[in-house]
This record gives structure tokens, C-alpha cells and sequence, in this order.
């Protein structure tokens, strides 16, 4: 699948990985590979660009990752990825406008991390423009990036037993909304009416990769 790289080097063996300028190249199954780059935003952008350029039956994002599943045989991904930029934005995705009411159980504590009462928060978080970079931790459950670093929340010295679903919450400089009730470190500050997760629509995930979100406060 990998049979050279852009500088015409031997494929590597299976846990070793490819070194190709922005990226690191691992194979990780017969028609699998798994591409590294420098964060969510690089691997945000790698995916959409790869969609229609490599044929692969599946393109994952994540964190720091990109999975592609399902390649043809002799795919030379190294040469393919060697068309791409970490300069070369994501395309852009579909709005979601995401009505919240604030009143979390974490306002407060969000508040005073953040050195305003609990009317700026709404204030701030409703301001940002957010991105779903990657879905994870549970069917649904998209990673929004957004927040400024400034703005950055720990997460709860204890995770709850149960967080309800529909809980806007955040944590690190990430802002997630809980599909389905569950288990949670996140500070929750609101919560929504949206159904995130539907898997008779035929895309279950509301808010997938790419998708841009918009926080308004519910009258």
C-alpha cells in the first residue's frame, strides 16, 4: 500500500513510520493507514482535502490523527500527500445554530475561572464561531474547537456519575455537547433541546467534522 515515499525510499516496516514533511505515515492494516500531523485544525484540513483526491472507503479525523480505511491496492499515499499543505484550510462545513439555556451547574465555576459573572460567559461563548474537528468519546459527541486558549477550563477534579444528554459543557479550550446521558468530566454550563446523535438520519451525527457551530442563548 505504501511501496515508497515521495524520496523514493522503500516502505518502512509496518510500526515505523513514513517521514513525509508535515506528516508521519503509518500503516496500520492491509488497506488501512493512519497519517500524524501537528493538531485538530492540520487534521481537519487534511481530511477534507484527501476526500475525492485518495480513494478510500472511510476518513476519520481526530485530535492529531487521520485515519484512512478501506484504500486501493498500491495506493502510494506518500506521493498523494505530498499535494497537501498544512496552510490549505478545511472546507468549509454546514452551519448548526445550537440554542442553549444557561444555566449549568459549572456556570458559576466557569465564571470565576474566567473573571466575569456568569452573564459574560453567555456573552463570551455565544460570540465564538466553533468547529466540529472530530467526533469521539461517544456516538455523536463532536470536539468543538473555538475557544481561545485564554478561555481554557480544567475539567472536574471528579467526573459525575451522569452528565444528561443535551449538556453543553466545556473543558480544556474544547466545547462539547453530550449526545446521550452519561458519564462526564466537562464543566457544564447549558444545555440544548437538539437531538445530536440519530442514526435514522442519514447523517446520524448533527454536528460532524467540519460542521460550524453557532451557541445562541434559548428565549
Amino acid at each position: 500500500m505504501l511501496p515508497r515515499d515521495t524520496r523514493g525510499r522503500p516502505r518502512r516496516p509496518r510500526d515505523e513510520p513514513v517521514l513525509d514533511g508535515p506528516v508521519h505515515i503509518t500503516q496500520v492494516g492491509p488497506r488501512a493507514a493512519l497519517v500524524e500531523v501537528a493538531d485538530a485544525a492540520e487534521a481537519l484540513s487534511l481530511a477534507g482535502w484527501v476526500r475525492g483526491r485518495v480513494a478510500a472507503e472511510e476518513v476519520v479525523p481526530a485530535a492529531r490523527t487521520v485515519l484512512l480505511d478501506g484504500l486501493g491496492p498500491g495506493t502510494d499515499l506518500a506521493a498523494l500527500l505530498a499535494g497537501w499543505s498544512p496552510e490549505v484550510p478545511a472546507p468549509p462545513g454546514p452551519w448548526v445554530t445550537v440554542p442553549v439555556v444557561y444555566d449549568g451547574p459549572d456556570l458559576e465555576a466557569v465564571a470565576a475561572h474566567w473573571g466575569c459573572s456568569a452573564g459574560d460567559v453567555v456573552v463570551r461563548h455565544t460570540a465564538h464561531v466553533f468547529v466540529s474537528a472530530f467526533c469521539g468519546f461517544s456516538p455523536g459527541f463532536a470536539y468543538l474547537s473555538g475557544l481561545p486558549t485564554e478561555l481554557a477550563v480544567p475539567r472536574l477534579a471528579s467526573p459525575r456519575t451522569r452528565v444528561e444528554a443535551g449538556s453543553v459543557a466545556l473543558a480544556d479550550a474544547w466545547c462539547g455537547i453530550y449526545p446521550t446521558a452519561s458519564p462526564g468530566g466537562w464543566q457544564v454550563i447549558g444545555r440544548t433541546d437538539l437531538t445530536l446523535w440519530d442514526p435514522t438520519r442519514e447523517q446520524p451525527a448533527l454536528l460532524a467534522p467540519g460542521t460550524r457551530v453557532r451557541f445562541v442563548e434559548a428565549s
